[in-house]
């Protein structure tokens, strides 16, 4: 199965990984380690919750908003 992640350098160091399609989260010192972490995760999680087949891909994108000087 094919799921995404996103990651995000955490305040104190490291990174933060996310995959959207299941809300599971995880953390790792480098990107391999936070990615191998999030896996695990959310192997465990689809154990008790298992997606439904028709299930799409998810789609990230960016975007801009004004901030005030």
């Amino acid at each position: 199965m094919l799921l995404t992640a996103v990651l995000i350098p955490a305040p104190e160091g490291g990174y933060i990984a996310a995959n959207p399609e299941t809300g599971t989260t995880s953390q790792g010192e480098t990107i391999e380690e936070a990615v191998a972490n999030l896996r695990e995760a959310t192997e465990l999680y689809l154990e008790e919750f298992p997606l439904p087949s028709a299930t799409g891909r998810s789609l990230i994108t960016t975007f801009e908003v004004a901030v005030n000087a």
